[in-house]
């Protein structure tokens, strides 16, 4: 029977392991994940609001394992592309430890880093950077905007590509949407410094420009930060912003393994978009956000790579079953709610991929329905993946 070790058990990684099964893969699957939970991604920034739960967008494996697919809880450290071994520390404490595993393929779906080694003070300073990627930092990060009487909030967002592109427009319009709940916006200035031409996904990038100005969010482009201190932010131009709250996002890249394995650089190298092997090895695949693939990272992409990367296992192991799969997404951007009514509006846009150049669409108007939509969007990912 043939092993396959999937490496991050979140949307890509679970999307392999299922499109294997429903392939009557023979195959024992085991995905090693870091946490033996696997926590959503894309409505997060509405923990600012209270408008979403944690018990939501959480997930545990207990229902994958029902399927027949081996979970393991710990980090991965090392990678043996030429041996065919994964190396990983950890686990439950009835199994911790150190642990080798051998594979016939390996999925690599690990997700991305936030690396802030790069910004001078960082390391002494960490402790004030808050975002709404990371579970504990967004909890700090709520209670601050919920508590502080006035200040500034300086939110940044690091060079493209980074997970969840809207990520840092949302962060600041639910702010925004907060303080006007509070009746304190007045007391604050809010500044998005971003260190692209223009802020994230950029087929939005007008609509987030224009509704910055109705709000009085001050935008500033092409600043990367470079510094930080106790109460204060500096950019490469050498540009001094003070700060009451940071949300910052730090740049992102792959686990060092990836590197120090020869696999890639910030990014997994793959074969192209199609074909995620790796140019080196047959038996080695990329999906998520980790691949190097010329497209936005958010969780459509990472569920359609993992599609092909499952694909292309079926029919190296010359079975039939194929997963219907092309590159385009249809995604929607929270903006807030003007009035300071906690029920966040959204904008609509996407992108197909399937035509060159890419064809964008858009839905200016932020409504209601779309952040709904975002909801069961992601509800019907969890269900369908996790079992719940």
């Amino acid at each position: 029977m043939k092993r396959v070790v999937i490496v991050g058990g979140g949307i890509a990684g679970m999307t392999v392991a299922k499109t294997l099964l429903e392939g009557k893969m023979q195959a024992e699957i085991t995905v090693v994940n870091s946490a033996p939970h696997y926590f959503a991604g894309p409505s997060r920034p509405l923990l600012l609001t209270g408008e979403q739960s944690l018990d939501r967008i959480v997930r545990s494996y207990e229902e994958v394992a029902r399927r027949g697919v081996k979970v393991m809880v710990g980090t991965v450290y090392s990678v043996d592309p030429a041996n065919r071994k994964v190396r990983l520390v950890g686990g439950y404490a009835s199994d911790g430890g150190v642990k080798e595993l051998q594979y016939d393929y390996l999925v690599l779906a690990p997700g991305v880093v936030l690396d802030g080694s790069g910004i001078t003070g960082y390391d002494k300073y960490r402790g004030n950077v808050l975002n709404v990627y990371d579970p504990g930092r967004v909890r700090t990060l709520k209670e601050r905007v919920w508590k502080a009487e006035k200040g500034t909030v300086v939110v940044y967002a690091p060079k493209a590509p980074y997970r969840c592109a809207p990520a840092p427009t949302e962060t600041a319009t639910l702010i925004d949407a907060v303080l006007r709940h509070r009746g304190v916006r007045d007391k604050f200035r809010i500044i998005h410094i971003d260190a692209n031409d223009k802020t994230q996904p950029p087929v939005i990038a007008d609509v987030v420009a224009e509704l910055y100005r109705k709000l009085g969010i001050e935008l500033v482009v092409n600043q990367e930060i470079a510094e930080i201190g106790e109460n204060y932010v500096v950019t490469k131009s050498g540009e001094r912003y003070n700060y009451d709250i940071l949300a910052m996002l730090e740049p992102n890249r792959t686990p060092k393994f990836i590197a120090e394995a020869g696999l890639g650089e910030n990014w997994i190298s793959v074969r192209g978009p199609q074909d995620l092997r790796h140019p080196k090895f047959d038996d080695v695949l990329a999906a998520g956000d980790a691949a190097s693939l010329p497209f936005p990272k958010n969780q459509e992409i990472a569920f359609e790579s993992a599609l092909f990367a499952a694909n292309k296992i079926l029919e190296m192991e010359g079975l039939s079953h194929r997963a219907s799969v092309q590159y385009a997404f249809l995604g929607w951007a929270y903006v807030g709610n003007p009035e300071g009514r906690l029920e966040t509006l959204s904008v609509m846009f996407g992108l197909d991929f399937t035509t060159q150049p890419p064809k964008p669409t858009k839905d200016p108007q932020p409504k209601r329905e779309y952040t709904q939509r975002k909801d069961s969007w992601e509800q019907s990912y969890l269900a369908n993946l996790f079992g719940y």
